[in-house]
């Protein structure tokens, strides 16, 4: 959250709310002991592309480096993802 991009859309209290929801309502997973099959530009993503791999999840980014790999894996960008959930309610 310290992000200058984020810190423009959100603000410290929504902040806190937020890392507060993501921690009582998510999962927390081991980090795969493999590395990915599908690698990206960016070798600072690969973990995030294992762990998907690993748990059968999608990603939701921005990132270009992740984005650029929709042919090879599950990812969406928030918008995306918020259209595909709203589609499936």
């Amino acid at each position: 959250m310290a992000y200058p991009k984020l810190r423009s859309r959100i603000t410290e209290v929504q902040a806190r709310e937020l890392v507060t929801w993501i921690s009582q309502a998510g999962v927390n997973v081991d980090d795969p002991e493999r590395h990915p099959s599908i690698r990206s530009s960016d070798p600072g993503d690969d973990y995030l592309i294992a762990l998907a791999a690993a748990h059968n999840a999608a990603l939701v980014s921005g990132d270009n480096h992740i984005l650029e790999l929709v042919s090879n894996i599950p990812v969406y960008t928030s918008v995306d993802f918020l259209r595909l959930i709203e589609a499936e309610t």
